[in-house]
């Protein structure tokens, strides 16, 4: 997630929108780490941060929270996509980042309208 978020140019007049899954399988150390993804998220620009999934989820959404970004907690890809459509305007940017297990290329899909895949070749 870091490297997207360093990598993406800044929008011109757009937001930078964040929507991140919960990191599946991390174990002991998940709360942490959650948190220090929604801290991140602050740190490299979002201006918005939609967190998709259960519990994880919130604690990222906490972290951004603390960063000074707004954020939204849904519990799946479909509600993500419902927020998103609400939410985006013209020239804002959109990263989608997840655990494989979370199927956040569907969120991607949904907003395009064209076949994607989670695996890249």
């Amino acid at each position: 997630m870091t490297n997207n978020m360093e990598t993406q140019p800044l929008p011109e007049s757009g937001r930078r929108i964040a929507v991140l899954g919960e990191m599946l399988e991390l174990g002991p150390g998940a709360g942490d780490a959650h948190w220090k993804v929604g801290q991140m998220a602050g740190e490299y620009g979002a201006d918005l941060v939609i967190a998709v999934g259960q519990t994880m989820a919130k604690v990222l959404a906490l972290g951004a929270a603390d960063a000074g970004v707004t954020a939204a907690v849904v519990p799946d890809n479909e509600t993500a996509v419902t927020v998103l459509n609400q939410e985006l305007r013209p020239g804002d940017v959109v990263i989608i980042k997840g655990s494989r297990g979370g199927m956040r290329w569907q969120i991607a899909q949904r907003l395009t309208g064209q076949d994607v895949t989670g695996i890249l070749s």
